[in-house]
């Protein structure tokens, strides 16, 4: 049987999903896909993945919406004149384990009637959930986990990216139960042979 696709979220923007990202798709082999591209279109996190990767065997997937705009989806896509559709974006055909990257946190609208939980709910997906410390980052944290927990949707493990802060992660352990915690330590310099060297252990 097929593993679950996996989908990196995160507590916020600016977390390190796509550091997460690279480290797994390198780690597993995995394929990646990233559904909506909000701006930086230039430097997509499609192609900042790629460029980290170092096997030959991941694939990756063509989005499914490329916005202009470097705001939230919805926003991005009223600019550029479109309305995004959650029923056009179906998983991408692999017989790989599949690493799929979200826009921003758990509650960016897609639309005016759908969030991106709603599209990790669609695409029947188990969550990592990045975390990286700063002030507020424990109730962010524990409101995700909460609100993927109302949904019914799977978390995989929860991942503290960059320095470690042991009182957030205390209480952030205590509440998040039996999910697997997880920890990368600051990489000095992102490249393919420093992503190689990391390993999360899901």
């Amino acid at each position: 049987m097929q593993a679950k696709p996996l989908f990196i979220t995160g507590i916020g923007t600016g977390i390190g999903k796509t550091i997460i990202s690279a480290i797994l798709t390198e780690q597993l082999k995995a394929d990646y896909w990233k559904p909506i591209q909000s701006g930086d279109l230039d430097n997509s996190d499609t192609l900042k993945v790629k460029s980290l990767v170092s096997n030959n065997r991941s694939k990756f997937h063509p989005e499914a919406y490329c916005l202009t705009q470097p705001f939230s989806p919805h926003k991005s896509a009223a600019i550029d004149g479109i309305i995004i559709d959650p029923k056009s974006i179906h998983l991408p055909e692999t017989d790989n384990q599949l690493i799929i990257e979200g826009a921003g946190g758990l509650m960016v609208p897609l639309n005016d009637d759908f969030l991106m939980i709603d599209l990790i709910k669609q695409l029947d997906a188990e969550v990592i959930l990045v975390v990286k410390h700063y002030l507020g980052s424990i109730n962010h944290t524990l409101l995700s986990l909460e609100a993927l927990a109302n949904r019914n949707i799977p978390v995989n493990a929860v991942v503290f990216n960059g320095d470690s802060d042991a009182y957030a992660e205390q209480v952030i352990v205590k509440y998040a139960g039996t999910k697997k915690i997880l920890s990368i330590t600051v990489i000095d310099r992102i490249n393919k042979e420093n992503i190689a060297l990391q390993k999360i252990e899901l």
